[in-house]
């Protein structure tokens, strides 16, 4: 055997051990390769196709690549050539075989090419656009900014191959293509820089791209045929690669036509890496690991997109000791552990579980009894029961005593997203939809009728809460774009003008989305004319949306969806197809937001990103979560329930020296930061005070707050969003210098602790002791009680202080400022 079978053979068995597996897994063929696609076929000029060369292992994943080392050989270079990449390209027609060598092993591909006859036409979609889009002529940088470069503008992506067309063919006189000496076309000069190109070197002379472009100019450079087959979907060979850093893979990618054909189309295709620190890809599709963790290459080709994934784990070690499953999320969660070579953190305590619960569900700090319990209570399942009381789900009213804290700080959440505030709705108007969303979180109403409410409202804005959705986003092109990204995860606002750059959505698809809000209306009303401005929404009999391209009427259509119609509401359809247990796009946003609510980051990153060339860091648990939350008809509790029992969100937040580069897979606790409105709540639970909000009683919350306009500058200084925009970004969670000098010099946090009223005064007037004192202040801000080494410190540094109560409020103030107070951990 080779030296190179033997190091083949021990990576094998390295593999063996990361997936758990025995080494005999690898069933390794006496013939130790296999060559794919065993036959070929060919069809027309410049037709190719590319050859994957592999061992012959199992599981397929963990095959060693030879497609680049090994040797080729044509028996008829007049029928097929074939390069060193295993590339085939037609030259005529008849049969041939490629010889393909690897280590002493021989395999045969059969090659069959036919339609060689003849001049053989150049179609501008099919071999133009790739190659203007392999080049990036048409991207954004390029020709297809704004303005152009050059005098010479395309349209971004080829989205309008009409427009291009002219601009190339036509466009100055025609100045850009010779048909009676193609070779010296501007078109093709300038990419070969034969005269200066801002763009640089782009085309090689006598590269197939150059053919290519050469024959399309001699035939007259004719334009996009009228009726053609679309590219429907990519295939990408292999789907997956698993393997160590400096692991190799090529690519190999098919296109399916609407024709039913299917087209080896790797040459013209686009490769991006989606994890630079992971993989890398260079233009032919050649892809290799350079780094720990998984990362995806993207594939584009004419207005679809794939992925497909590398993997590189970052040890050998695929043991969990003392890992125990809670619930199907460990059971995945450890599978992904084990593939990645993982390990994950411990778990956290008591206390931090305590805090840590509170703040995720409610976005409270407990009160001193219920910490106290909490923590003396010696039942095994004490951490299930809390969950089942901060949600409600106790069946205990004694118990369930959260409902008013749940339902303000999820309203607070959705009326962030749907940028419910008095600026665009009015006072009246904000108030009627902040009572709908908090009424809809009290009752834990299905989060597919809340989503069908809010699409279908209509009527008096002050009377119906969810019919101001309508007043917030007002035209039929705002309204797609907030549903899809709110409520699907799906961001569209590209496709408005172009073809999205990392998605199969174009044109149609945006303003066949649009077209379900064409016909909604608003009229004004004097039915509450003591407040004024009432407005009420309503569907009109007609209205439709035009493409502004081609300006034919797009009917209603859901995304990757069929028209559809409704005489009386066209969005009855869509709140029935948006919110089916079919659509998978829909639970998965769902899954998705919650997770990164709940353990500080998405199985997809961003959270409002879902896209077939973005996938979750966990497939199978986002499809499990998304199962989980149809089977259960869609209750979001059932969900948090799920995700808080699972022993991954209960796991320590001090990452280990192995996982502390981990921010995807949950192997430790993400830490975040407390949001602004929990933060000012966390820190009147603290210091026993209350805030006074403009307008609004005494006692009332910074959780409760209904609208984005409240003049506190501690909320506007730590990020209170202004609800400005659809996204989760709106809100930053990054600290900054304003925030540091506010909450350390500042006189809000100063004078709360030095409040008369406060916990601190009330302490030392009722004389407690010392080491009283100072529990209850680490109990009632960081939920545990001092270490004691801490109680030790206080006493000494109690000595050096001028007076009691000036040392226990500089004490609370250090709890307030440190990092176990502001963060959720």
């Amino acid at each position: 055997m080779t030296s190179a079978h033997a190091v083949s053979r021990s990576m094998r068995s390295l593999f063996c051990g990361l997936l758990a597996v025995p080494s005999f897994c690898f069933m390794v063929s006496a013939a130790e390769m296999v060559v794919e696609p065993v036959t070929v076929e060919l069809k027309g000029h410049f037709a190719q196709s590319q050859l994957l060369v592999r061992e012959n292992t199992t599981p397929v994943e963990l095959a060693a690549d030879l497609t680049t080392t090994a040797k080729y050989a044509s028996s008829n270079a007049e029928v097929v050539q074939v390069n060193e990449k295993g590339r085939l390209l037609a030259v005529g027609n008849g049969e041939a075989v490629v010889k393909v060598e690897s280590a002493g092993l021989m395999k045969e591909v059969k090659v069959k090419v036919t339609g060689m006859e003849g001049a053989g036409a150049v179609d501008y979609t099919r071999d133009i656009m790739p190659i203007l889009s392999k080049n990036g002529c048409n991207a954004g940088a390029c020709h297809a900014s704004q303005y152009g470069k050059g005098g010479f503008r395309l349209s971004v992506f080829s989205f309008d191959p009409d427009e291009d067309w002219r601009s190339i063919q036509r466009d100055r006189a025609g100045r850009r293509l010779n048909p009676i000496q193609p070779e010296r076309s501007l078109f093709l000069r300038k990419p070969l820089l034969e005269v200066p190109h801002g763009g640089g070197n782009r085309l090689e002379e006598g590269s197939l791209a150059h053919q290519v472009l050469l024959k399309w100019i001699a035939q007259g450079a004719p334009g996009p045929a009228k009726e053609e087959a679309k590219v429907v979907s990519l295939e990408i060979f292999p789907k997956r690669r698993n393997g160590a850093i400096g692991t190799k893979q090529q690519l190999r990618i098919l296109a399916n036509y609407s024709s039913g054909d299917k087209v080896d189309v790797t040459q013209w295709s686009l490769f991006d890496s989606m994890d630079d620190a992971v993989v890398s890809v260079d233009s032919d599709g050649l892809a290799a690991i350079i780094g720990r963790g998984q990362g995806p290459v993207m594939v584009r080709y004419r207005g679809q997109a794939e992925i497909v994934m590398l993997v590189s784990p970052y040890s050998d070690d695929t043991e969990l000791p003392g890992w125990q499953n809670n619930n199907f999320v460990d059971e995945l969660a450890a599978a992904k552990f084990r593939e990645l070579g993982l390990q994950p953190s411990g778990l956290c305590d008591d206390p931090t579980f305590l805090r840590r619960a509170y703040l995720d569900a409610i976005g409270c700090l407990p009160t001193l009894d219920q910490t106290n319990a909490f923590l003396a209570s010696t039942d095994p399942n004490k951490r299930k029961v809390l969950i089942d009381q901060l949600l409600g789900l106790t069946g205990d009213p004694q118990q369930d005593v959260h409902g008013n804290a749940w339902s303000a700080y999820w309203a607070l959440k959705w009326a962030d997203l749907i940028r419910a505030s008095s600026k665009n709705l009015q006072e009246q108007g904000m108030w009627s939809m902040y009572n709908w969303l908090k009424d809809s979180m009290r009752t834990n109403k299905p989060f597919d009728q809340f989503v069908r409410e809010m699409i279908t409202a209509q009527g008096s804005v002050y009377m119906s809460g969810p019919a101001n959705y309508y007043r917030i986003a007002n035209n039929p092109a705002d309204l797609a774009e907030s549903t899809a990204q709110i409520f699907l995860g799906i961001r569209l606002q590209c496709a408005k003008c172009h073809h999205h750059p990392f998605e199969k959505y174009g044109q149609e698809d945006y303003y066949g989305l649009a077209a379900f809000f064409s016909r909604v209306s608003t009229k004004n009303s004097q039915e509450f004319g003591l407040f004024g401005r009432e407005s009420v929404v309503m569907v009109r009999s007609s209205g439709s949306v035009r493409h502004p391209r081609t300006g034919q009427v797009i009917p209603p259509t859901p995304l990757e969806g069929e028209p559809v119609d409704d005489p009386l509401d066209l969005r009855r359809p869509l709140a029935v197809w948006l919110t089916s247990p079919e659509n998978k796009f829909f639970a998965r946003n769902v899954v998705n937001r919650y997770m990164s609510y709940f353990l500080g980051s998405g199985l997809v990153e961003p959270v409002d990103d879902l896209r077939a060339t973005n996938p979750p860091s966990n497939p199978e648990l986002m499809d499990a979560l998304s199962e989980h939350l149809v089977k259960n008809r869609f209750d979001v509790k059932q969900l948090v329930r799920v995700i808080m029992n699972s022993r991954l969100y209960q796991l320590e937040s001090q990452p280990t020296a192995q996982n502390s580069s981990d921010r995807r897979y949950y192997s430790h606790y993400l830490v975040k930061r407390i949001a602004a409105e929990p933060l000012l709540d966390a820190i009147d639970v603290a210091a026993g005070t209350q805030t006074k909000f403009k307008n609004l009683p005494l006692g009332t919350r910074a959780i409760e707050l209904p609208d984005s306009e409240y003049p506190d500058y501690f909320l506007n200084t730590f990020g209170k969003p202004r609800r400005v925009i659809t996204c989760e970004c709106e809100r930053v969670a990054d600290p900054n210098l304003a925030q540091t000098l506010h909450i350390l010099n500042g006189d809000l946090v100063s004078n709360k602790i030095s409040e008369g009223g406060g916990r601190v005064a009330k302490l030392v007037k009722a004389k407690k002791t010392h080491d009283e004192i100072v529990t209850e202040l680490y109990l009632a801000s960081l939920c545990r009680k001092p270490r004691p080494e801490e109680l030790q410190a206080s006493q000494k540094l109690l000595q050096d202080s001028p007076t009691p109560i000036s040392f226990y409020e500089d004490l609370l103030w250090a709890l307030i400022n440190s990092k176990e107070f502001l963060f959720v951990h």
